[in-house]
């Protein structure tokens, strides 16, 4: 896939609704790191992959909308955790397959071992992917294979002469 630009892949990683409460916020199920935890993972992570990520959070479903259609000119594929939205918004979902970018879903808790009403995603199914259940590290799984999609391939290793001589047979 190319990007934007000549430059890295740009990322825009959005968190959802009550997310500000990272490390606060029931620390059984959300663990105790706090979202400023969760974005200098994200950074350091994007930095030895080579990708570039902008980290945003907001309680609102029509801020987090924006962004996402922000993303459509702006940033090369998106890493979201829409919280309480992912069971709830359809505009959300909209406005993730409206962009045409890929887009990966993450989420701290495995939403299957929950409530029954957190079972279904709206979002997933406009996602190319989504990951679940590792509490922070869901986040960085995402953002590799979000860079992967996003990177060129690796170029081939190519087998260096061998300097020791033929053995002959």
């Amino acid at each position: 896939m190319t990007s934007v630009s000549d430059n890295p892949p740009h990322i825009l990683v959005l968190h959802g609704p009550n997310l500000n409460l990272l490390g606060l916020r029931e620390p059984a199920v959300y663990g105790k790191d706090t979202l400023a935890d969760v974005d200098a993972q994200l950074e350091q992570l994007a930095s030895s992959l080579g990708v570039l990520v902008a980290c945003r959070q907001s309680n609102h479903e029509g801020e987090l909308i924006d962004w996402v259609h922000e993303a459509r000119e702006r940033f090369d594929g998106v890493l979201i955790n829409p919280g309480g939205y992912t069971h709830t918004s359809v505009a959300l979902r909209d406005a993730i397959a409206a962009i045409e970018k890929p887009c990966v879903e993450v989420h701290l808790s495995n939403v299957h071992k929950r409530e029954a009403f957190r079972h279904v995603s709206l979002t997933a199914p406009v996602c190319v992917g989504a990951i679940m259940g590792f509490g922070l590290s869901s986040y960085l799984l995402g953002l590799r294979a979000l860079a992967q999609l996003l990177l060129p391939p690796p170029a081939p290793k190519s087998r260096a002469p061998s300097t020791r001589p033929h053995k002959r047979t």
